[in-house]
């Protein structure tokens, strides 16, 4: 017979509601958000060959504020994917890592914060008023 999940001291169950739950969805989040921008970079800029009147026509759209909105969640979504890259290679190959990889998980959300805050007010600031 399966062992049924036992709940972890400090609550919550093995598998959900934790630190580690929430990071590794973030991290998939932000990854196939990164993904998809790639490819949709990678044919709006190969674009330029085939017409470069569509090319410029395309970039010109890009010039509104609900693509820059989508700039700020790319940005947001490199911050943390890099800075949460960092702490899973800490809980890999350090060997106190998952001791620490709470510790560690607060961390990215202090850095990912302090990056992205004034990231966030200047471009935001430059989308709405220009």
């Amino acid at each position: 017979m399966a062992q049924a999940a036992t709940a972890p001291k400090g609550g919550g169950t093995l598998y959900r509601g934790r630190e580690g739950m929430w990071s590794w969805v973030a991290h998939r989040i932000s990854g196939l958000l990164l993904f998809l921008f790639l490819f949709a970079h990678v044919l709006d800029t190969a674009l330029v060959r085939v017409s470069p009147e569509a090319y410029n026509q395309v970039m010109e759209a890009y010039k509104n504020p609900v693509v820059g909105l989508g700039e700020a969640g790319l940005v947001a979504a490199v911050i943390f994917h890099a800075l949460n890259g960092l702490r899973i290679i800490a809980v890999d190959f350090w060997s106190k890592g998952p001791k620490f990889q709470k510790q560690m998980f607060w961390g990215v959300v202090i850095g990912f914060v302090v990056l992205f805050v004034p990231f966030a007010i200047r471009h935001l600031t430059n989308v709405f008023t220009h």
